[in-house]
């Protein structure tokens, strides 16, 4: 008999909105800080950039027909700040909220549940420009200011939101290692400061949605830092969850907890900024629900040392997706359970998952990537086994609906479950996207 994820689990696909929208110029849009990045040399793989991307800000019509072809229950999107607030604050570009409007109301009556992300990495360029971004923290208050503007105009509709997608992404890897943007280098004092202020800019968002419309359900997306005991014994499965407890101590224990060990986070993260009371205060409201987006973890053991774990190196042969990243579907069942552990109370969404593969398509346009689907399956495994095991997860969202721009890397690596021919903008869904839409029908991995 096939194990089946509970009735009411919910089954999606996930996007962001620089990644696949294009339409960079128009509806009263202004740059974002990723536009700025992309027109630097050297920045983006063979100076790619989301101008175009997936036209899906003129082929969203066709887009929601593919999530029903797909068996989509909810789709997880992102809005662009630059596109509804165009200078970040002061006037609202009502033409730019109109193609969310038209969006979520589309979404519904195909049957699709809609959940927005406030702030998946593309800030308006005005704002850096202005006080330089995340690093001041006149940003906490202009983000909460961009929650309320766009709560007032979709909260009646949309009842599930994230606050901020994978805090990591536009603050360390922007400001330590310039990998993304603004990409300007940061002391590492100053650049941890960016992580405290969108910590805080979190809690002012989902305060202001809350205020805004008081029903809506709000979560924050975290890329946790995940890890798996190598031997599942007791002492080893008991280091593995002091290396999970360890390794967040940046962002998921300050959001979910309001508490920090400092000790941890500086061994890992670099000089802390100082963090008061109030700080923690401010970043750790009520979420209704922790969001995880997954695609590597590290294998622990216990160790004879301070901290009680060590790491062990993958070899030079490990099965790895075409980012160079270890495939390791166990690491996302222990951290699920560990989650469930120390955060009891939060139901668990896993946002994003996927992998990128060496796509090769036939004559139609076809790919039968069997490698991805293996990915896929093990991974629902995971899921599976983690709920069953008692981890409250409610919900899987597979990354991505379909290719897309995958920031620093360009066009160059594929994630979707659709092949997005990006010359002719023509989508074809492959055969990891005919896998989950079975899997999505029949309520258990096929």
């Amino acid at each position: 008999m096939p194990r089946n994820f509970p009735p009411d689990f919910t089954w999606g696909a996930a996007t962001a909105s620089y990644q696949i929208e294009g339409g960079a110029q128009e509806g009263g849009r202004k740059m974002s800080t990723w536009d700025a990045f992309c027109q630097e040399d050297g920045k983006v793989f063979n100076g790619d950039s989301g101008q175009e991307a997936c036209d899906h800000f003129h082929r969203w019509k066709q887009d929601i027909s593919l999530m029903k072809e797909l068996n989509l229950g909810a789709y997880r999107f992102s809005l662009a700040w630059p596109r509804i607030l165009p200078d970040g604050d002061g006037a609202i570009n009502h033409e730019g909220l109109d193609f969310y409007d038209h969006l979520v109301d589309a979404l519904l009556e195909a049957g699709i549940t809609p959940w927005a992300t406030l702030f998946h990495w593309d800030l308006p360029q005005a704002l850096q420009q202005r006080y330089g971004g995340w690093a001041h923290s006149q940003c906490t208050e202009d983000f909460a200011h961009y929650a309320q503007v766009c709560a007032a105009r979709l909260g009646d509709r949309v009842k599930n939101w994230f606050t901020i997608n994978e805090i990591i992404c536009f603050t360390t890897l922007a400001h330590q290692e310039g990998r993304h943007a603004p990409g300007n280098i940061l002391s590492p004092v100053e650049s941890n400061a960016t992580v405290r202020n969108a910590l805080i800019g979190h809690g002012k968002a989902l305060r202001a949605l809350k205020a805004e419309v008081p029903d809506v359900k709000v979560g924050l997306v975290e890329n946790l830092e995940a890890v798996w005991p190598l031997y599942a014994s007791e002492e080893h499965v008991a280091a593995g969850k002091k290396a999970f407890h360890d390794l967040n101590q940046q962002r998921l224990y300050p959001a979910l907890k309001g508490q920090f060990n400092q000790e941890a986070y500086e061994r890992h993260f670099g000089p802390c900024p100082p963090i008061s009371d109030e700080d923690l205060a401010l970043m750790s409201p009520e979420s209704d629900f922790i969001a995880y987006n997954y695609y590597t973890a590290r294998p622990v053991v216990a160790a004879d040392n301070a901290q009680g774990w060590q790491e062990v190196p993958f070899p030079k042969d490990y099965p790895r997706t075409n980012m160079g990243w270890p495939i390791t579907p166990e690491g996302l069942y222990w951290s699920l359970r560990y989650s469930g552990e120390e955060f009891p109370h939060l139901p668990i969404y896993v946002t994003e998952n996927g992998c990128a593969a060496e796509d090769e398509p036939d004559e139609s346009g076809y790919v039968a990537d069997a490698g991805r689907v293996q990915f896929y399956r093990s991974h629902l495994d995971a899921c599976l086994r983690a709920h069953e095991d008692g981890a409250p997860l409610k919900g899987y969202f597979a990354w991505s609906l379909m290719d897309n721009f995958e920031w620093s890397e360009g066009y160059s690596k594929r994630f979707g479950l659709t092949r997005v021919n990006y010359e002719t903008q023509q989508r074809t869904i492959k055969a990891s996207g005919r896998f989950y839409a079975q899997c999505i029908r029949k309520g258990h991995i096929v």
